[in-house]
């Protein structure tokens, strides 16, 4: 394959045309740069501007982050979704003072070694930050280069997304590393968020349309390709809504793994009569006449589905001891769960019932 040159186009374009005001552009340290990066995995930019603040106020470098309790971590997450980034960025946290002596490393290899740094992320820090030259691929990248390349291959298969790899490794900028990686690496980004769009990309506006193979095919919008995709599922979650004499709604710790792991929740249950024998069980004497079905809600995620039907129960009592024994559970009020990591949806729905 014959490479087109893209480097200096690239470069040029995001200089004058690119993204150069976001708080993590003004800077090359890895700790803000990685934060970023990681905040911004399937999550809007004018989503994730606020939380990065809030971070960085919370949490102003690498050493504070991982002497954080987790449920710290998890409070201030609450509503960026994909909860498993938080816990990562924790334990990453974490492995670089314990490992790496509170400095990440530079090169992209060993930073892809480090917890929920895949090897897009990390070359996106070796670049932003060390200037390396490496690539990444994320999904905006991965759409611009592969309408470049005219790159058909399914990149359902991991030999393909190799290939793809090599390709943008040797598309990467060969003079000035130090000034033109950064700024090739994000003009890459750019392009993809607001040039190179999966719908109706505007070609005409493009730096890269000479170069361009699917522009000059006139087939843009069938790059890239990938064959297999994930199948949408739905299921019905039912709440249990336990709510005390003083206030206080019962909220038990997630497992560790699946949705919301992790994070504190009302006991949930795949039916109503689930539900029910674990009331009965805990709080006999609640009157089931006194429940109260609340509106149930959708709550989409990115290939689920979840009905949320939550009943509040008020129950007389402490609740299962088991539970509060093992540390797995707690009575909570507005003013706690402020500082507990909730799901989104959960503390939308929380606040609605008991605000004021």
């Amino acid at each position: 394959m014959t490479f087109p040159s893209i480097a200096t186009p690239v470069v040029q374009w995001q200089a004058s045309h690119g993204r150069n005001h976001l708080p993590w552009q003004q800077t090359r340290d890895p700790y803000r740069v990685w934060l970023s990066e990681i905040m911004l995995q399937q999550t809007q930019v004018s989503t994730v501007l606020g939380y990065y603040q809030r971070f960085l106020d919370a949490f102003p470098d690498v050493a504070s982050l991982a002497a954080a309790p987790q449920d710290a971590v998890l409070a201030l997450w609450s509503g960026l979704g994909y909860y498993s980034r938080a816990r990562n960025l924790h334990r990453c946290a974490q492995a670089v003072v314990q490992e790496w002596g509170g400095a990440f490393p530079r090169r992209a290899e060993d930073l892809a070694t480090l917890p929920g740094i895949g090897r897009s992320t990390a070359g996106a820090i070796a670049s932003f930050c060390f200037s390396e030259r490496v690539p990444i691929l994320d999904a905006n990248v991965r759409r611009v280069l592969t309408r470049v390349l005219a790159f058909d291959a399914d990149l359902a298969l991991a030999r393909n997304e190799r290939e793809l790899w090599d390709l943008a490794q040797q598309l990467c900028p060969t003079e000035d590393l130090q000034q033109a990686m950064p700024r090739y690496t994000q003009g890459l980004m750019d392009l993809g968020a607001t040039i190179c769009t999966p719908r109706k990309p505007s070609c005409l506006v493009c730096p890269l349309q000479p170069q361009c193979r699917a522009a000059r095919f006139g087939n843009p919008e069938n790059y890239p390709v990938r064959t297999r995709k994930l199948k949408r599922s739905s299921e019905a979650w039912w709440l249990l809504i336990a709510v005390d004499g003083q206030g206080r709604v019962w909220l038990e710790r997630r497992p560790q793994q699946g949705i919301w792991a992790g994070l504190y929740a009302p006991p949930v249950f795949n039916e109503r009569e689930a539900l029910e024998q674990a009331a009965a069980r805990h709080w006999p004497a609640a009157r089931s006449a006194d429940w109260t079905e609340l509106p149930a809600f959708l709550h989409v995620l990115t290939h689920r589905d979840l009905h949320l039907h939550p009943v509040r129960v008020p129950v007389h009592g402490s609740g299962p001891d088991a539970a509060m024994a093992d540390g797995q559970g707690c009575w909570a009020d507005a003013r706690a769960w402020a500082d507990m990591g909730l799901p989104a949806p959960v503390r939308k729905l929380l606040d609605a019932q008991f605000a004021g």
